[in-house]
């Protein structure tokens, strides 16, 4: 891995959820006050959340295996949050979790981010966004986020009518913005996305907030950098001014 891997690349493509937003620190603040008002102590709210982030990681990967109609972000959510409820036995109303998931609309930045991303957008690069949130989410979330005027391009996965990985979702994005795949950059916070991209064409970078491997040999990451911060920074040296 060098930086010969992503020299002359002409855009960065940004997953959003838990790579410009922090999911599971912002949605741990916002369950927190529901299980104290339900009196709710079996679980610390932080592993309520890492269920609640897994069931809907698990049943957008089956929706989208099953090639057929796309299921919007929200009703996956919405189910997801429902799931999570019933299986740590917390009595619940639809409205209830309609409220819960409706903070997927208000996550937090990293700190490093807007920051990182000001910095990237000076270099020249074009920034994009490919998330698998709706059209309407991501229309709230982006704004809360600090960083909607930093995008060139705001793109869901409904526009390819499936979720991430498929390869469909990182083609579409590309022939949106009008690039090569090679031209861009793909950047996530999960191993499975930078590897979707990287099978459909694209280069990717992989953040490693976490400090996890990245687990896959086939379609590794051109590049690994531990924050946004060290990517900025890496860019820099990939570019000509």
């Amino acid at each position: 891995m060098s930086t010969e891997d992503i020299r002359d690349v002409k855009a960065v493509m940004f997953d959003f959820y838990g790579t410009v937003v922090d999911m599971q620190g912002s949605l741990t603040r916002a369950i927190t006050p529901f299980l104290e008002r339900k009196g709710y102590t079996a679980n610390p709210p932080s592993r309520l959340v890492t269920w609640w982030r897994r069931t809907h990681f698990e049943n957008s990967m089956i929706d989208g295996l099953l090639h057929r109609n796309h299921t919007p972000y929200a009703q996956i959510g919405f189910e997801a949050v429902d799931y999570t409820l019933e299986r740590a036995g917390i009595e619940h109303t639809d409205d209830e979790v309609r409220e819960l998931f409706s903070n997927i609309t208000r996550l937090d930045p990293f700190p490093d981010v807007v920051e990182a991303l000001t910095e990237i957008k000076e270099y020249g690069l074009k920034l994009y966004i490919l998330s698998n949130g709706d059209p309407d989410l991501l229309a709230a979330g982006v704004p809360f986020s600090k960083t909607e005027h930093l995008w060139d391009r705001v793109i869901s996965v409904a526009e390819a009518d499936s979720f991430k990985p498929h390869q469909k979702t990182y083609q579409t994005a590309a022939a949106l913005v009008g690039l090569g795949r090679q031209d861009i950059l793909f950047v996530a916070n999960h191993a499975f996305d930078c590897i979707g991209a990287k099978a459909a064409g694209l280069r990717s970078a992989f953040i490693d907030r976490r400090k996890r491997p990245f687990g896959n040999g086939r379609y590794p990451a051109d590049v690994t950098v531990s924050d946004m911060a060290e990517l900025a920074t890496l860019l820099k040296t990939t570019v000509e001014f």
